[in-house]
């Protein structure tokens, strides 16, 4: 028998076992195979290494996906995780080239996957509280969100998470510098059925913009005028 042949379920299983790369040189040798590899069905499990990744056409984006992980850990992580305003040029054409590229791969999962029931983002050090919080609102059935290492989360996502978050049983926010004590204790509170993690959260040093930064600076010169 030859391997188109075999039925739908058949080959859905045969492909399960190729990573995506393998699975798109399959599906360019027939048309057969082709119409496998676009069946959502295949798709319930999608996990990228680098954002760069979620540019590539060796994956299928669609309401069969349930488990979604993007990964990162480079030493490029460490360049995208400082503030903007603190960027050298270098640094800041650097991220330029892949900075909205996991913002936009979110967007895409908010129209394409109502069904996605977890999350997890490693190292995403451009994505922001909205970019999160559209995907609590339009995945309702999301039960675990796993935030490791990125930047720009605040407590909105804490927030959200008690507001739009009604199935979540697990919320992870580790080395998440901009999450405060505060946000985790209303989470706690509001949600106390929810496995919470915050590994180092709380205890590191928040980012600090320029205008904050001056008004402290300000604040403390006028104390040692005045004692």
């Amino acid at each position: 028998m030859h391997l188109i042949e075999l039925d739908q379920e058949c080959l859905l299983h045969l492909f399960s076992y190729l990573d995506k790369d393998s699975r798109r040189s399959l599906s360019l040798t027939c048309v057969r195979l082709r119409q496998v590899f676009l069946d959502p069905q295949l798709w319930t499990l999608l996990h990228f290494w680098s954002p760069c990744e979620l540019r590539r056409d060796n994956f299928v984006v669609g309401s069969s996906l349930r488990y979604l992980a993007v990964c990162w850990h480079s030493s490029r992580v460490k360049v995208c995780n400082i503030e903007h305003w603190m960027k050298t040029t270098f640094q800041k054409d650097l991220c330029s080239k892949h900075e909205s590229f996991v913002s936009d791969f979110l967007e895409h999962v908010c129209n394409m996957c109502p069904n996605l029931i977890s999350l997890t983002l490693s190292g995403c050090g451009h994505i922001m509280d909205n970019n999160v919080i559209k995907v609590l609102q339009s995945c309702r059935r999301l039960r675990s969100l796993s935030l490791e290492n990125c930047a720009r989360i605040t407590d909105s996502v804490l927030k959200a998470a008690v507001e739009h978050g009604h199935n979540l049983t697990e919320v992870r926010v580790d080395f998440c510098r901009n999450v405060t004590q505060a946000g985790l204790q209303e989470l706690k509170n509001k949600k106390p059925e929810v496995l919470l993690s915050a590994l180092h959260s709380a205890d590191m040093i928040p980012d600090c913009k320029p205008e904050e930064k001056t008004h402290i600076k300000r604040a403390l010169q006028k104390f040692l005028i005045f004692s």
